[in-house]
């Protein structure tokens, strides 16, 4: 899923699409800007896949490797439940904890059989709730689409801490792939904090990317 996102996302950074009405089509064109925005969307998400922080969810496709245990490397997708099932250990759930704690619990598990058992885990894919906030925030994060709720932009963005004291405020963009279209949505988050302008603050899609610009003041 993150190759096809990658390959989306450079189409897009080449394509022209219509918006929801009300909002502003902002369709990137063939610039040096554009090439910068796609290394870095690209190398933050990167990033992200391998942070000890991120919580698993349900839909994540993790990769686990047992050091010097080579016949246990496994590639597995998170159940509905949370689980997974992985040798030695059977079914266990990992839903809900960050990287390093699922880590730590599959290693409590392996040293009944192993003698101590090194894990590593690495996220190949998010689950399909998943947006990404990136840019000038003050920690970029793939977080997931809380169960049965919506999550604006500026919600999305409050919940990681908010802007850089560079952050460009105004120019937020939304990174969105809708029905094979691709999209880029600008959104003013100073017309919504400072003039209540609530109906700027579009509801977000899974996949979407929130992404920050710097000031160029």
């Amino acid at each position: 899923m993150i190759k096809h996102f990658y390959i989306l996302l450079f189409v897009f950074l080449f394509s022209c699409a219509s918006i929801p009405k009300g909002l502003e089509n902002k369709s990137l064109r063939p610039s040096d800007d554009n090439e910068i925005l796609t290394k870095q969307v690209a190398s933050n998400i990167a990033q992200l896949k391998s942070s000890s922080d991120y919580i698993l969810q349900s839909g994540d496709l993790v990769d686990i490797k047992v050091f010097m245990e080579t016949g246990m490397d496994r590639t597995l997708r998170i159940s509905g439940s949370g689980t997974i099932t992985f040798p030695l250990i059977g079914n266990i759930k990992i839903a809900e904890k960050s990287v390093s704690q699922a880590e730590e619990i599959l290693s409590n598990e392996l040293k009944k059989f192993l003698k101590n058992p090194q894990v590593s885990l690495l996220i190949k894919e998010y689950g399909n709730t998943t947006i990404y906030i990136l840019g000038e925030v003050k920690t970029p994060s793939a977080i997931p689409i809380p169960p049965g709720k919506s999550l604006t932009v500026l919600e999305a963005i409050s919940s990681v801490g908010g802007f850089t004291p560079v952050a460009s405020t105004s120019k937020v963009k939304v990174l969105r792939m809708e029905n094979g279209i691709q999209k880029s949505i600008e959104v003013d988050i100073s017309q919504i904090t400072k003039q209540g302008k609530k109906s700027l603050d579009i509801p977000l899609m899974p996949n979407d990317v929130v992404f920050v610009p710097q000031s160029i003041f």
